[in-house]
């Protein structure tokens, strides 16, 4: 029997968990840019405590980690395609192959909204392989809207994947 999805703040105590949760998602394979494996280290560095950090929340239902969501400032020193207004962020989300379909990235959206509206937000973007249909679904139903496209981004295995660019503007 499932239980009830409660979410909260990621801790560093919930990097191997989280870890094993994105690396499922990896080897899975299509829906994230990721193709290397996270130790707890690098995951800590990169959601749970980037420099940049709004927030990284975890779903969790009898203490079983179910999905995350992280939301950092964008890079104001980013270089690369698609560079961002100051006053954005950039979320990420991962829910466990098996449990998809629960509700868990509504909720998880739900404690990221607040934590944005509470860091003062102006927009928020999610940036989507093409190729992901679920993630394009997601995102598109918790009202963000496409503004953009990138065109044969490589992967680090060098295959090209177009990513749609959406926004949820706060103000």
């Amino acid at each position: 029997m499932r239980g009830t999805i409660r979410t909260r703040p990621a801790t560093g105590a919930d990097a191997g968990a989280m870890c094993a949760l994105l690396n499922a998602v990896i080897a899975e394979g299509g829906t994230t840019a990721h193709q290397r494996p996270f130790d707890e280290a690098r995951l800590v560095g990169h959601y749970i405590s980037p420099p940049r950090s709004v927030s990284c929340t975890v779903a969790e239902d009898g203490g079983a980690i179910l999905g995350f969501q992280a939301l950092e400032w964008c890079d104001p020193d980013w270089r690369g395609p698609g560079r961002l207004p100051p006053d954005w962020a950039v979320i990420a989300s991962f829910v466990a192959p098996v449990q998809q379909g629960r509700g868990i990235g509504v909720a998880l959206w739900a404690a990221t909204i607040g934590a944005a509206r509470a860091a003062g937000v102006r927009s928020i973007d999610a940036t989507i392989r093409a190729d992901n249909h679920a993630g394009l679904r997601y995102y598109g139903g918790l009202g963000f809207q496409d503004y953009d496209r990138l065109e044969a981004l490589p992967l680090t295995d060098g295959t090209p994947v177009d990513r749609v660019r959406k926004r949820f503007d706060l103000t």
